[in-house]
């Protein structure tokens, strides 16, 4: 019998099956499609998973052998640019490669790990028992696991068949159009921004609003540039067109604009999306059927929080599913997982909507623009953002343990992307004389001088208790790695 089928091979899914293999777990990935899509997506990683992949050895099959992240110089929030690069500790970091490469890269790890992925196979069913759940496909066998994971998107039929709801609300009077394009050598400035003549400069990677819309410019290098926008109460009908983008953008602008078609190598992205959705499901968890990713939360785009969403979704349950497989998972581990994980989607609906609304035209949206603008002069409140966007304000409850770091996910140290890469359990002790009993056979003990105090990582890095001496460790080790 399987451990854990993960219905749907996009990101979130394969990020999964990559973090279960690693810690020992049997996972199967079913995806509907029969090939990978080549479809345009995410255009990148935003928040603390870029820093997770780093320490799974994943961040540099994206960009280059031995690199390392780097703390992003600016960000935009709600159409307003933020600058960071005075903020000591600076939390937000990026990393712009679209999200196909991502998913192929990740496809590539779990290969490597010997995860299974079976394309063609479409989910129409299930039912479950006491000790497994049987995974009804069409046209083909049904496959029985111990568990079944829903990372089927935001229109997931794990979800449905689980019975599980799906509440929150529906935006349809906006219209966004996205298409890659080509512009003449001329209209593109010194720093990558779009220099439109009557108009000013569209500065790159940014949302820039006026009072009829909004508009971002995308140059990616190595492929066509894209340009997208969102309007409020503009109709449309019939195959999205670069000739409806290029008037789409006019009317932003307010000036006509050359927008030529992409060229190069292709498939290149000509899409139209009307509305939007802000839900989250009602539970994450319906026995042994568990939602990760957009099938358990759906939100605005908006400053890129959804890949960093689901992804750290994947890494919080994944070690979870495998300490049951195991037998050593301590009893209400699997419950931890909507727990901790549903109050971080809760929070990024809350600020998804609230840039939503500062990007729509009007005069009483102008001057709460004006008012943000003033409270984002002062520093504190740029760090605010950036920890709110970059997830680094995220603090899980810890039980017993106590300490300024509980329940935070751990900061960088010393050799810590080099020893996170095995996804164990990590016992940090600067004096080299804890004991972790009955636990060393589940949990790595490294002695790191450089601390002021010792650390217990949880594999998806969030410290689970730190002191000077012994005291508390044991349980903690308990609370989270199970009895001996």
């Amino acid at each position: 019998m399987i451990d854990v089928v993960v219905a749907g091979a996009g990101p979130n899914g394969l990020m999964l099956a990559c973090e279960l293999a690693l810690a020992g777990a049997r996972p199967l990935v079913l995806e509907r499609l029969t090939e990978p899509t080549t479809e345009q997506r995410a255009n990148g990683l935003v928040g603390q998973v870029v820093r997770m992949l780093d320490r799974r050895g994943l961040y540099e099959r994206l960009t280059a052998p031995g690199a390392t992240p780097e703390p992003a110089p600016s960000f935009v929030f709600g159409a307003f640019p933020i600058d960071l690069d005075d903020l000591p500790g600076n939390p937000l970091y990026t990393l712009m490669v679209p999200q196909r490469r991502i998913q192929h890269m990740l496809a590539e790890r779990a290969a490597e790990l010997g995860v299974e992925v079976r394309h063609g196979h479409e989910v129409t069913g299930l039912a479950q028992g006491e000790k497994s759940v049987t995974v009804e496909l069409r046209g083909r066998e049904p496959v029985e696991a111990a568990f079944l994971v829903g990372a089927d998107g935001g229109h997931s039929t794990v979800r449905r068949l689980a019975g599980i709801e799906f509440p929150g609300v529906t935006a349809d009077d906006s219209v966004s159009r996205a298409g890659q394009v080509s512009v003449p050598p001329d209209m593109v400035g010194a720093d990558g921004g779009l220099v439109v003549p009557g108009f000013g400069v569209v500065p790159p990677f940014q949302h820039l609003r006026t009072e009829r819309g909004l508009i971002i410019w995308g140059p990616f290098p190595g492929g066509a540039p894209l340009i997208s926008t969102v309007e409020w109460d503009q109709p449309a009908e019939g195959e999205a067109s670069l000739d409806e983008l290029r008037a789409s953008v006019s009317r932003v602008l307010g000036v006509q604009v050359r927008l030529d078609p992409p060229t190069g190598p292709g498939p290149h992205l000509m899409r139209r999306l009307f509305g939007g959705n802000t839900r989250i499901a009602s539970r994450y968890r319906a026995g042994r059927v568990f939602l990760l990713g957009d099938a358990a939360h759906v939100h605005s785009a908006i400053g890129g929080p959804g890949l960093n969403m689901g992804l750290q979704d994947a890494v919080n349950l994944g070690w979870k599913l495998a300490a049951e497989m195991r037998g050593h998972a301590p009893e209400g581990l699997l419950d931890t997982y909507e727990v901790e994980r549903s109050p971080v989607a809760r929070r990024v609906a809350m600020h998804t909507q609230a840039q939503s609304l500062l990007t729509r035209p009007g005069g009483d949206v102008t001057a709460l623009r004006e008012l943000f603008g003033e409270l984002l002069a002062r520093p504190a409140n740029r760090r605010h953002i950036a920890e709110l966007l970059s997830g680094a304000d995220v603090s899980y409850g810890m039980g017993p343990a106590t300490g300024p770091l509980v329940g935070r996910w751990a900061p960088d140290l010393p050799g810590l992307r080099e020893l996170t890469r095995t996804g164990r359990p990590l016992l940090l002790d600067p004096t080299g004389s804890l004991d972790a009993g009955g636990w060393a056979s589940r949990v790595d003990t490294v002695t790191v001088p450089e601390l002021d105090t010792a650390l217990l990582l949880r594999p998806d890095c969030y410290v689970a208790w730190q002191g000077t001496t012994g005291d508390g460790l044991h349980e903690a080790l308990g609370t989270w790695f199970g009895a001996v």
